[in-house]
């Protein structure tokens, strides 16, 4: 996991993602799951790409199944988008990357747009 992606728990939820005035990301994944490490890289390329725009993070379901829970996370990877503390979008599986980039670049345009 790169620097620039954060673990997401229990214990942070509510204050990084839930209440967080920017575009959030979060990877559900765990470490037996093939298709979450194929993923991994992609998440790690896009912190970058859009460090200052776009918060990562990622949730091991396994260490925090009530959040999981909570989400209705059925298959892993799963990755939700939250804007102002609601899920907006979500991918589930792997993907390829321009498909994360059409829906960030998406949220991000709207998140630019005066409210």
């Amino acid at each position: 996991m790169s620097d620039l992606v954060a673990k997401a728990d229990a214990t942070n939820w509510d204050g990084e993602v839930l209440k967080s005035s920017e575009v959030v990301m979060v990877d559900f994944w765990a470490v037996w799951c093939g298709p979450c490490q194929m993923v991994a890289p992609i998440v790690d390329e896009l912190a970058q790409e859009y460090q200052g725009k776009l918060k990562v993070m990622k949730l091991n379901t396994d260490d925090a199944p009530e959040v999981a829970g909570q989400y209705q996370i059925m298959s892993i990877p799963s990755i939700l988008f939250f804007k102002g503390g609601q899920v907006v979008e979500k991918i589930v599986g792997a993907r390829p990357k321009q498909q994360f980039k059409q829906i960030i670049d998406s949220l991000l345009a709207q998140s630019t747009s005066p409210a």
